[in-house]
């Protein structure tokens, strides 16, 4: 009945991080204009089959393989294990390997899915594959063995603490995307004489709905983050936990996030709505051991800032059209750092050393370069080669014309009047 009810229970938490990815697609669509939605919804499409069937083939295979540092000490069983090859990478009814791979699976596609809707608009899609297989198959996967395994060096010799992944899965795939940026550049007419212009999304109401399926999705993502057994639930690194404790975390981290962007950004709606997942990025690491009313405060906080950090790396002529690097590389590093005192002396499982600012700090920048360095790499040579971006033509005419053989919109769409243009023709009235 155990080994039934744990099935059960990963297979929920996959069901609903599969809505991450339908909140992906709209969010993604709505933030595009109406020459590139479908492009960007094929995108999507592509990045979840792409990504779940390399993590079988070799991504599931580097958790196992590579806990420890250097490389040299490989754990040799687990990695049998993993490999497609195995007894267990298949319809053996004395394995449950595949429902953990599932979730490890949609994680994977979680974190490549990440990337997606800060290079819109702009990015061949062969290259966009390329990347995201990098990111999801194998660079969060070493993250996670490194920062998520109950025998990974970071949890053993530093005594991190980071129950809801904010490192391995928000900060690698925040970073990643910014190697990838800088060397992609900006959507044509984002910059004009150095100065940031704004481009509309083309749907904006279907932008914050996906975001609000985000939410549902991140529910199963945090019960993936849960180990249940016949003796109780534990946090991935062995420490007692319940879902109890996750909900009063995810729901004040959500509230507190949406309630400081919304205040920071004086109600911008792009923003706002962000604000619920910096929130809950933001009290991820510690999220198991929170306070409500801390987690709130702490989501506030991690909310408050995302208009701020997207407004800085604008001066660096990058343009990250949904707020990636904003939302999941700054508000993971900023949640790991706010962790790692907050949580100062809280002990680990066993002997391991106690939760520190140094070892969250330090584990935070170990996670950041090892997911910067080879988006920025991968991406450049990419660059070199012609590969990564599309023709200057096919951009101006947008990419479901050269890309999709179909038409978003047959009957046009309804276009509604900019603000600014209504108050003109009042005053030249």
């Amino acid at each position: 009945m155990n080994a039934v009810i744990t099935d059960l229970f990963y297979w929920v938490s996959i069901a609903l991080m599969i809505c991450i990815h339908a909140g992906f697609l709209a969010y993604e669509v709505g933030a595009s204009r109406s020459k590139n939605v479908l492009a960007s919804a094929m995108k999507n499409l592509l990045t979840f089959s792409v990504v779940i069937s390399t993590f079988f083939f070799f991504g599931w295979w580097f958790y196992y393989a590579f806990p420890q540092f250097p490389v040299d000490a490989l754990d040799t069983v687990g990695a049998e294990l993993a490999l497609p090859w195995s007894d267990d990478s298949g319809p053996n009814v004395a394995s449950v390997n595949g429902i953990f791979w599932g979730a490890f699976a949609l994680f994977a596609a979680t974190t490549g899915s990440i990337m997606s809707g800060a290079v819109l608009e702009r990015i061949r899609t062969s290259a966009f594959l390329i990347l995201t297989t990098v990111l999801g198959s194998v660079v969060w996967i070493i993250g996670a063995a490194w920062a998520w395994h109950g025998n990974g060096w970071m949890l053993t010799e530093w005594g991190w603490h980071d129950f809801g992944a904010a490192g391995c899965v928000h900060l690698i795939a925040g970073t990643f995307t910014l190697g990838v940026l800088i060397n992609l550049g900006p959507r044509i007419g984002r910059f004009v004489d150095g100065k940031a212009v704004t481009i509309p999304p083309h749907n904006l109401p279907l932008t914050m709905l996906g975001l609000m399926l985000i939410f549902v999705g991140f529910f199963g993502f945090l019960m993936g983050c849960v180990v249940y057994t016949n003796e109780g639930y534990f946090s991935i690194f062995g420490n007692p936990t319940n879902l109890s404790a996750i909900a009063f975390s995810t729901l004040m981290g959500l509230s507190g996030g949406i309630m400081g962007a919304y205040i920071a950004s004086k109600g911008e709606p792009f923003w706002t709505i962000s604000g619920g997942l910096a929130g809950v990025i933001s009290v991820a690491p510690g999220m198991d051991l929170y306070h409500p009313a801390l987690a709130f405060i702490i989501a506030v906080v991690g909310g408050a800032l995302i208009p701020f950090i997207g407004k800085f790396i604008e001066k660096f002529g990058i343009d990250d059209v949904v707020g990636a690097v904003t939302v999941h590389g700054g508000c993971a590093f900023y949640g790991l750092v706010v962790s790692g005192f907050v949580l100062w002396g809280y002990p680990n499982v066993g002997d391991l050393p106690s939760i520190n600012p140094a070892g969250q700090i330090g584990g935070a920048v170990v996670l950041a370069l090892l997911g910067f360095v080879p988006g920025y790499l991968i991406s450049l040579a990419l660059k070199s080669a012609g590969l990564l971006r599309i023709p200057l033509e096919v951009e101006v005419a947008g990419l479901d014309l050269s890309e999709v053989p179909a038409t978003p919109y047959p009957e046009g769409i309804p276009v509604t009047v900019l603000r600014e243009t209504v108050v003109i023709e009042e005053v030249n009235r």
